[in-house]
């Protein structure tokens, strides 16, 4: 097929010796399947920001940090090379969830680097070595369902231990292999501290999960894996390892109003005191 434009650098860099097909196109990226040398792999070629459907970028860049205070600041302001470098961190944040997801054990496809916006990584392929189905086009059985439930479960586990929430994860975001699930589609991935979204992201990740496979397994619906998980992790108390029950008792005391107020109150009443002494000092000068 023809070369694609952003693909052909690495043609002539040696890094993809082939474009054999266009595997498909999303919101932020087109996929083509490429061969390195005995290798087949995938190459995600990122789209522009303009041309990306991707509307929620913002929400998902917060907490993602530069070290470099000029690029810092020139990201703040929105100038020209500020948007390059904002469009670079997003390329690249993908490379870097995925590395970092290997490193925690989570399955996902192993990545082999990033170049001018191209991701290079893992084909995940079914026995056959056809390319592996999304969870959508999968039917399974309620034990494949509450199997597979389980696994995700503890790879989300294993992301939060590591300081990630994936962010968009869904029975799209997920193929199958003959080991069961693997996570894809990470540029997004959060920040599970700095991210002020974290925590409604990952209800909703793992909520997603939790309803596709109740579809095969009803009694996964009565589950609350994302509460707990939450919990867990707030009280510094969430490791990689961590065995989860999927039952969480939601807090039944009613929040003190009036303490809540008197508080508030008596913070006003130290500040103008305060206020007060610093005045009164100010007149006797």
């Amino acid at each position: 097929m023809k070369i694609p434009k952003r693909i052909q650098p690495l043609i002539e860099d040696g890094l993809v010796d082939e474009v054999l097909r266009q595997l498909m196109s999303g919101k932020e990226a087109t996929v083509y399947v490429v061969r390195c040398g005995s290798e087949i792999r995938c190459a995600k070629v990122y789209k522009e920001a303009g041309k990306r459907s991707f509307k929620q970028a913002v929400q998902y860049r917060e907490g993602r940090k530069v070290r470099n205070s000029r690029r810092s600041r020139a990201m703040e302001k929105g100038s020209k090379f500020g948007r390059d470098e904002q469009e670079n961190l997003w390329q690249n944040a993908e490379v870097d969830a995925l590395y970092r997801l290997a490193a925690a054990g989570v399955r996902a496809p192993t990545p082999y680097g990033c170049f001018d916006g191209v991701l290079l990584m893992e084909l995940v392929t079914d026995d056959s070595g056809d390319v592996a189905p999304r969870l959508n086009d999968v039917v399974l059985t309620a034990e494949q369902a509450k199997r597979d439930h389980d696994t995700i479960i503890k790879d989300i586990v294993r992301m939060l231990s590591a300081g990630l929430i994936h962010g968009d994860l869904s029975e799209f975001n997920v193929l199958v292999d003959s080991h069961g699930p693997v996570i894809i589609d990470l540029p997004q991935a959060v920040d599970a501290v700095a991210n002020n979204n974290a925590e409604w992201m990952l209800e909703r990740d793992v909520n997603n999960m939790r309803n596709y496979y109740g579809m095969f397994a009803p009694e996964l619906l009565e589950t609350k894996y994302a509460k707990e998980m939450w919990a867990l992790f707030e009280a510094g108390k969430l490791t990689a390892h961590t065995e989860l029950t999927g039952h969480f008792e939601e807090p039944t005391e009613e929040a003190d109003v009036d303490s809540v107020l008197q508080e508030i109150q008596d913070a006003f009443e130290e500040e103008q005191d305060r206020l007060a002494r610093i005045n009164s000092s100010e007149d006797e000068d």
